[in-house]
């Protein structure tokens, strides 16, 4: 019961300056709002909020990487849309174009999208910072702080996974 009061204490404390802070990074009150709800669920996860020296500046760290991660999802699903809808209208430039054709590309690019966001974060983070935003081997892994090494290997991982949601 203790416990409770205790994790309830601090997200009264709390909430209003972490809605506020993570809506000013993502713009929208309702994504502002899962994030924050996010946020408390990885808390109470393995009781991280009774290990940390300093829970408050743990809560802002856990909102800021989940708000990084739904902003790369975004950019990414805004990328394919935008390819999508190129394709379009390339496809409705070619009078041979076939309906079924492009029904089926549209299809096909919706997979690789949902096969994009199913990708573990860390992984997902490593591809779309490689293949979106055209970050090498290292500066991924100085701005994660993983080994090169390890940047491949999410690498390997994503697209062996992206591969699978083709066939």
């Amino acid at each position: 019961m203790s416990t409770l009061l205790n994790i309830s204490d601090l997200i009264k404390t709390y909430d209003d300056e972490l809605r506020r802070v993570t809506f000013r990074r993502c713009g929208c009150v309702d994504t502002a709002g899962d994030i924050v709800q996010e946020t408390y669920q990885r808390m109470l996860a393995g009781d991280l909020w009774r290990q940390a020296e300093n829970p408050r500046a743990l809560l802002h760290r856990i909102a800021a990487n989940l708000a990084t991660d739904y902003e790369r999802r975004r950019q990414v699903r805004e990328h394919y849309a935008h390819y999508e809808d190129a394709t379009a209208e390339d496809a409705g430039a070619d009078s041979a174009a076939d309906p079924e054709q492009i029904n089926v590309a549209r299809e096909r690019l919706s997979r690789l999208v949902s096969a994009v966001e199913r990708l573990p974060p860390k992984c997902r983070s490593v591809f779309v910072m490689r293949k979106y935003d055209g970050f090498s081997h290292a500066e991924i892994a100085e701005r994660l702080g993983i080994s090169r090494n390890m940047v491949e290997k999410h690498l390997r991982n994503a697209l062996a996974a992206l591969q699978d949601c083709d066939d």
